[in-house]
């Protein structure tokens, strides 16, 4: 079973759950308008950006998981073979995954050879009794993922690196902890408070940046000094690039896909957008995290410095597929406005460690 949502991150309100198939059956009719009935070859591991995503992540399984508590792994098995023709409602990721299939969609118009794309792994310790579940469930929902990983309770993290991960997304804040701590760009996905209408032809991706996409050095002179010092510091050390975070890797392969369109002369038609969206202030502190990114070769479309502002309202008019950050309080904001986020579990921000772990479902993952 997945650690418990802190209290201050909202669950969706009663018709959040009703509203989410509808929404995916539309996305789904968009990308019937994509696709032909033939699905397209899957990309070589090495050569695409590699997306791992968690059952728990992709569908909501919350009365297979209640009934794993209450009545045991075989009851949990059994009811998932009785119900394996009925889908799963769709999860907090529905919307990024038709998304990325867009982005897809048009970069094998572009460039019918390459196998630059994005490519999504299901990484789960169910049962694979249960996958038969899952596979209608895609298939129902006419999703192109081609590649499983099914571990059988026992925990996915070990096989990150050998399917090529670029990014772990998953609702089990534990393996997410373990992907970062394996060096594997990770997040904890979190579900919208309500429901927001997002691009279905443009990806939007944002990012936090101290202990997202850059270390957390600055963070720890705050939390050590004071803002002052904090100031003081980053105009001292402006032209020294921050180290990377973990997030880095991700960006970079956004990046190298953006990089396909601008050679086709399509930058401002480009289907990927990313966003820096940091807590950071433009005049004190702002050139040192800009002066980082071109110093890696990168770039992101757009960059808001909000000098501590909450960051729920700029998300609101950004509508991201995903927002990537290290403080809850900012996931918290975030899922109020209508925006997947992910928490980032990485920086002298978090909170410590529990312990003792609880006890997980098959469903987990």
């Amino acid at each position: 079973m997945e650690p418990e949502e802190p209290r201050e991150l909202r669950e969706p309100g009663p018709g959040a759950e009703t509203a989410a198939a509808p929404r995916w059956e539309e996305a789904k009719t968009f990308y019937d308008n994509l696709t032909s009935k033939k699905k397209p070859k899957s990309p070589k591991p090495q050569n695409a950006v590699t997306i791992a995503v968690s059952s728990r992540a992709l569908f909501r399984m919350d009365e297979e998981q209640r009934i794993y508590m209450e009545q045991g792994v075989e009851e949990y098995v059994r009811y998932q073979l009785e119900h394996e023709n009925e889908p799963f409602s769709p999860g907090p990721i529905s919307s990024p995954i038709q998304a990325l299939e867009a982005v897809n969609k048009r970069l094998r118009e572009l460039y019918p050879e390459s196998e630059d794309l994005f490519d999504i792994v299901l990484v789960t310790n169910n049962h694979a009794q249960v996958g038969v579940r899952l596979i209608n469930s895609i298939n129902h929902y006419d999703l192109f993922i081609e590649r499983f990983c099914m571990t059988g309770g026992n925990s996915p993290i070990c096989y990150l690196k050998a399917y090529h991960t670029n990014l772990y997304l998953s609702a089990d804040a534990e393996k997410v902890q373990e992907a970062i701590d394996e060096g594997i760009a990770a997040a904890t996905i979190f579900s919208p408070s309500r429901d927001v209408a997002v691009s279905q032809s443009q990806l939007r991706v944002a990012f936090d940046g101290d202990a997202v996409l850059f270390s957390d050095e600055s963070e720890r002179i705050v939390k050590a000094h004071g803002l002052d010092s904090f100031f003081e510091h980053e105009k001292a050390h402006e032209n020294k690039p921050l180290a990377q975070g973990p997030l880095k890797g991700f960006l970079e392969a956004l990046g190298r896909l953006q990089k396909k369109f601008y050679s086709k002369g399509l930058r401002l038609e480009c289907p990927i957008r990313t966003y820096l969206v940091t807590a950071r202030s433009a005049a004190s502190s702002g050139a040192r995290a800009l002066k980082t990114l071109r110093s890696w070769g990168l770039e992101t479309d757009e960059a808001l410095f909000l000098a501590g502002a909450p960051k729920g309202p700029l998300l609101e008019k950004i509508r991201p597929h995903i927002f990537f950050d290290d403080q809850m309080f900012h996931v918290a904001g975030a899922q109020e406005m209508g925006t997947v986020a992910a928490h980032v579990p990485y920086g002298v921000a978090q909170t410590p460690r529990r312990t003792t772990p609880t006890k997980q479902a098959p469903s987990a993952q």
